[in-house]
């Protein structure tokens, strides 16, 4: 994705977005995709997902300081305002996303991280 392209999608975007941060041979971002999929289809309009690859994108992995995959980050209003690093158990991470979707689209201000 190009820094024109990130700009648009995310930190311009009028509703939230996540950011899935991953790589093709990183097993554990090839598990959660379809929980990421599953939890888009659920929420629909609420926010926007966003997949990069962090091997292809690496001055957004940089910027972003991602060294763990999976990393998920959390934009509203084009700051990152919360992520999840590492392998969640599943019922966890939809736990997680859920109650940030929650707050999110309540207005409220997130804080803290994982």
């Amino acid at each position: 994705m190009s820094k024109p392209q990130f700009t648009k999608e995310v930190l311009e975007s009028s509703v939230p977005v996540l950011v899935h941060f991953g790589a093709p041979w990183c097993g554990p971002c090839r598990m959660i995709e379809p929980l990421l999929n599953g939890f888009q289809a659920t929420w629909g309009q609420c926010f926007k997902l966003v997949g990069i690859n962090a091997d292809e994108n690496l001055q957004l992995s940089s910027q972003y300081r991602i060294t763990t995959l999976p990393t998920i980050l959390l934009f509203e209003s084009g700051k990152v305002i919360h992520r999840i690093e590492g392998l969640y158990q599943r019922d966890r991470l939809w736990t997680e996303l859920q109650r940030l979707m929650l707050l999110a689209t309540q207005g409220k201000t997130l804080t803290g991280s994982n």
